[in-house]
């Protein structure tokens, strides 16, 4: 459900979920690409007013167009811990004990919730770093975020029904959750976060194949873009499943299953499934 500034008079729902909503004052800890992505989506689906927004970052100088806005920006993350009740852990892994350490007395169970974003550092290891029962919600969103269309897996431990529902609101503004078992959370880091590069790697081949039979590269990427979004829309509205809309454009001897045999001979869904593992391994190992 997407909540837009609407007025009593068209949607009293809308109205008040907004009010409660956007009393919640969020700090994201770690202004990176992720951490921007997030700023900028809940700022372009506003669920977030600019004002209710603070954001850290050493060099704040790719943050400037946050500021302009209105959004606090600066470089002290206790005092973005101090002004906010949602906090985003979105740093790097080797950087969170680190960040933990210096924001861990600011942290107040009553009014925090800390929402990590941060690959492969499990909520135990989040909760015994903090060392207070300040409720962790593990989110795992991809860099779509920034246009409201990511994918973002959702674990926890600690936190209230009403927290955990807050929270999925939040996502929900910016593409689709789910709820998982945080054991499946690195695999949900590999489908739904790495797999935005296997499909840019896709779209990018397909485009090299439409230049090689004749369109430009402009023409090439709109169609080869646009069709994935349609083929990637037809599963999620429709709920069928890939093989049912595969067969609908193979025809008895036709250009589709020549091309697509041709892929599997040359090992198109072997090479992604083993690239899949290959990273879900890698994590894993990194890791262990």
């Amino acid at each position: 459900m997407q909540l837009l500034f609407a007025t009593p008079e068209k949607n009293g729902v809308a109205f008040l979920l907004n009010i409660m909503f956007m009393s919640k004052k969020i700090a994201i800890i770690g202004g990176g690409n992720l951490g921007a992505a997030i700023a900028e989506g809940l700022i372009q689906s506003e669920f977030s007013r600019p004002v209710e927004l603070s954001i850290t970052r050493r060099n704040l100088s790719p943050l400037s167009r946050f500021a302009e806005q209105g959004s606090m920006v600066h470089s002290d993350n206790k005092k973005a811990v101090k002004t906010g009740e949602i906090i985003i852990l979105a740093v790097k892994p080797y950087n969170f004990a680190d960040i933990i350490d210096e924001i861990k007395t600011t942290l107040d169970p009553k009014k925090h919730v800390v929402v990590s974003v941060i690959t492969g550092v499990w909520i135990e290891q989040i909760q015994k770093a903090i060392g207070k029962p300040v409720p962790v919600i593990r989110a795992m969103p991809n860099t779509a975020i920034a246009i409201q269309q990511s994918m973002t897996c959702l674990a926890h431990a600690g936190a209230s029904a009403s927290q955990i529902n807050y929270i999925r609101q939040l996502f929900d503004q910016l593409g689709k959750t789910v709820m998982i078992d945080e054991k499946l959370m690195d695999a949900a880091t590999i489908l739904g976060a790495c797999g935005t590069a296997y499909a840019m790697r896709y779209i990018r081949a397909n485009i090299q194949g439409g230049i090689e039979i004749g369109f430009d590269a402009a023409t090439a990427t709109l169609i080869a873009a646009q069709t994935v979004k349609g083929a990637a829309q037809l599963l999620l509205e429709k709920g069928s499943h890939p093989e049912q809309e595969i067969d609908k454009v193979t025809t008895p001897k036709g250009c589709t299953i020549a091309g697509l045999n041709e892929m599997e001979h040359q090992g198109f869904s072997s090479s992604l499934i083993r690239g899949v593992v290959a990273s879900y391994n890698k994590i894993a190992k990194d890791l262990s």
